[in-house]
């Protein structure tokens, strides 16, 4: 399986660690149960090759960032740190997108002190505030980026035209938004993505639902190929695009294991396209 060059100059493996679920309850805002458990998944996805690894300052109130630095520092080379803000947390349950610059300048200061760099490889706005002007919250990233806070800057949840307009004030160098075998709503977000040279990072990127059991054709075709239904939707996904970097996460050290045995999983054409006919969207 090949590598991605992220905005230019972050060369990564195309398949990712997601650390939302390093939290300690379905909400993702506690840190998590039992810590040392939390700390060796991440030590392991490095073991493994894993060098990008994304999280957020709305992941258990800022722990999972911390969490992240506890476990990695020092950063071992190549090792890109992707975190997002604009997303805030006023109680379990409750994500309100805040994006007025004060606030944004304020998160990324704190991302920087809990994630122990002086740079942010990627910063994503978690969410735009549809409340306030894209082009002003991309302005305020593109100043951090300028003071050198911030190498590159990244979106999570836009459509193509909310891409569009945000690249007219800076580059943008990713896009993460729900993507996966089942749920296709951001297709036209994916290829305009690839056409662009922009990254394309698919949150929940394993959902499989029925189709996963072994009678559904997940299933059939992750026997034919001796995997698992999970490595087999990640494997679909790897092939969808070169600019796919799925992020997939888990609390478990086999399951880690699992996933990355995805990179190495191989479709026929016939079971790529069959695959392919099961979105529902």
């Amino acid at each position: 399986m090949s590598d991605i060059v992220i905005g230019g100059d972050l060369r990564v493996d195309r398949l990712g660690y997601g650390a939302m679920r390093l939290t300690g309850d379905p909400g993702i805002f506690t840190p998590p149960k039992d810590r040392a458990s939390a700390i060796a998944v991440l030590r392991r996805a490095v073991e493994l090759g894993v060098n990008f690894i994304d999280t957020a300052d709305a992941y258990a109130l800022g722990d999972n960032e911390k969490l992240i630095a506890e476990a990695l520092r020092p950063y071992a080379d190549g090792v890109v740190i992707a975190t997002k803000g604009g997303n805030t947390r006023p109680a379990p349950g409750e994500w309100i997108a805040v994006g007025n610059p004060g606030y944004i300048r304020q998160q990324v200061e704190l991302s920087l002190r809990r994630l122990g760099v002086e740079t942010i490889d990627l910063y994503q706005i978690h969410r735009l505030d549809l409340g306030l002007p894209i082009a002003d919250q991309i302005e305020t990233l593109a100043e951090l980026q300028r003071q050198g806070k911030i190498r590159h800057i990244g979106l999570s949840e836009v459509t193509v035209d909310q891409l569009k307009e945000a690249q007219t004030v800076a580059p943008i160098a990713s896009v993460q938004n729900l993507y996966n075998l089942i749920n296709r709503q951001s297709e036209d977000v994916l290829d305009y993505t690839a056409e662009q040279g922009i990254a394309f990072i698919p949150w929940f990127p394993i959902a499989a639902g029925e189709h996963a059991g072994p009678d559904g054709p997940v299933g059939k075709i992750a026997a034919e190929i001796g995997a698992t239904p999970a490595q087999t939707a990640l494997a679909w996904l790897l092939r969808r695009s070169d600019n796919i970097v799925p992020i997939p996460g888990t609390s478990s050290i086999a399951h880690l294991e699992e996933n990355v045995g995805a990179r190495d999983l191989v479709l026929t054409d016939d079971q790529y396209e069959a695959l392919n006919g099961l979105a529902s969207a």
